[in-house]
């Protein structure tokens, strides 16, 4: 029995659940596990939760790169990065002015737009119009590199909690019993992997159906979708007033989306197809709209006349922004469409 567009959109719909769900679960389990393993809270911060949020747009990618669609794969990387600094940040600062550390300032933001100087290099001038093997490594070969820099960075604190008593370790992790934290992974691996799948399967049927560029997909309703841990947990942390994780849980995912999500995605499609075609027209519009997001979110928060903060005012106009980077994509589609006529010569 063939699906239906309405069967696609239930069938998508019902795939981010099982990601979002997923991925959540991966956490939960991993977490626990590691607190039974000693291993410092902080370091899971910085590691599993990082990863763990960013397990949607991971599976996606993946399952996007094993049907060689690397529209789909890129798309979802970037508007995933676009819509996590312009959204999320915007609809967190309804609830409180998010203010920036000094860290991220000084580090992290730096890092990210180096990051996408990296990805215009590798894509532009070294290797023109894809991402081949070499360069994937090097990439994934950074996202070690960056988090070994975390620990390193926040050596002080993890000090400071391996200094404290061994019981209360033992008295926060007797709570938990392994089968159910195990059990907990192999559910949250098994929702993300399959959840993964789902979505980019009926994305693509959709994108068939309403004979649009599989990119324009991936860079609304798929990046939207995979980007929902991290909008619930910048959203919960604003209100809770933890203004360091809502704005560093954003910044961390960005930065993971390239080093390990894109890198990743791009070895296997490398593999198993041919290098990741990416920067491709309007793939190089969206690459330099994401870098011009980085930009926008660095400045409106480095000049803030009496504290580095975002304000709630930043919502409407970033969610403006947001929904122009990416109807951009359809536009231009059209445009071309339009003007086919008057460019083509008649045959």
């Amino acid at each position: 029995m063939e699906k239906t567009i309405l069967d696609c959109i239930l069938l998508l719909v019902l795939g981010f659940f099982f990601l979002v769900k997923g991925s959540d679960l991966f956490v939960e389990g991993a977490s626990n596990v590691a607190k039974k393993m000693k291993i410092p809270t902080i370091i899971i911060g910085l590691t599993l939760v990082s990863l763990g949020t960013s397990a949607p747009e991971l599976s996606a990618s993946i399952n996007s790169a094993i049907i060689n669609d690397s529209n789909m794969n890129f798309g979802n990387v970037v508007g995933s990065n676009i819509f996590n600094l312009l959204v999320v940040i915007g609809a967190s600062s309804l609830f409180v002015p998010l203010i920036i550390s000094k860290q991220i300032l000084k580090y992290d933001l730096p890092i990210l737009l180096g990051i996408y100087g990296l990805l215009a290099l590798f894509t532009m001038v070294i290797s023109p119009n894809e991402l081949v093997l070499w360069e994937s490594i090097v990439i994934l070969i950074l996202a070690i590199v960056y988090t070994v820099f975390l620990i390193l960075r926040n050596k002080k604190e993890i000090q400071e909690e391996k200094a404290k008593p061994i019981d209360e370790n033992l008295q926060a992790s007797k709570k938990n019993k392994w089968w159910k934290n195990i059990l907990f992974i192999v559910i949250g691996l098994a929702g993300i992997i399959g959840g993964g799948r789902v979505v980019v399967d009926n994305a693509k049927q959709i994108a068939e159906f309403f004979k649009v560029d599989s990119l324009i997909i991936g860079l609304t309703i798929v990046a939207i979708g995979t980007s929902l841990p991290e909008l619930v947990t910048s959203i919960v942390a604003a209100k809770k007033g933890e203004n360091d994780i809502a704005v560093a849980n954003v910044v961390g995912s960005n930065i993971f989306n390239v080093l390990l999500i894109l890198s990743s995605s791009a070895i296997i499609n490398n593999v198993m197809h041919k290098p990741l075609e990416v920067a491709k027209n309007p793939n190089f519009i969206d690459l330099a709209f994401m870098a011009f997001t980085t930009i926008l979110f660095k400045n409106s928060s480095a000049f803030s006349i009496l504290f580095v903060s975002i304000q709630s005012e930043c919502f409407v106009p970033y969610l403006l922004i947001w929904l122009i980077a990416s109807s951009k994509s359809l536009f231009v589609k059209f445009l071309a469409f339009a003007l086919r006529p008057y460019l083509v010569p008649a045959i």
